[in-house]
C-alpha cells in the first residue's frame, strides 16, 4: 500500500467513525468530519498533508498524489 492509498483509507475510516460516533453520542463529532474534509480540501490544492508526511519518514513507499 503506497502513502496515497493510505491517506484516503484512514480519511475515509474517520469520516465514518465521527459520523457513528455523532449518531450515537453526541453530533459534535461532525466536527471531525468537517476537519478531514477540510484538510483533504487544502491537500488536493497544496499537496501537502501531515499525515502523508509521518507516513513518509515512517518508509512507506510514496504514490503519486503526495511526494
Amino acid at each position: 500500500m503506497n502513502i496515497d492509498r493510505f491517506v484516503f483509507a484512514f480519511a475515509g475510516f474517520v469520516v465514518l467513525l465521527s459520523v457513528l460516533l455523532a449518531w450515537q453520542v453526541n453530533q459534535g463529532w461532525l466536527l471531525l468530519t468537517g476537519f478531514v474534509g477540510l484538510n483533504l480540501l487544502q491537500a488536493a490544492f497544496t499537496g501537502f498533508c501531515p499525515l502523508a508526511k509521518i507516513l513518509k519518514a515512517v518508509g512507506l513507499k510514496p504514490g503519486q498524489a503526495f511526494k
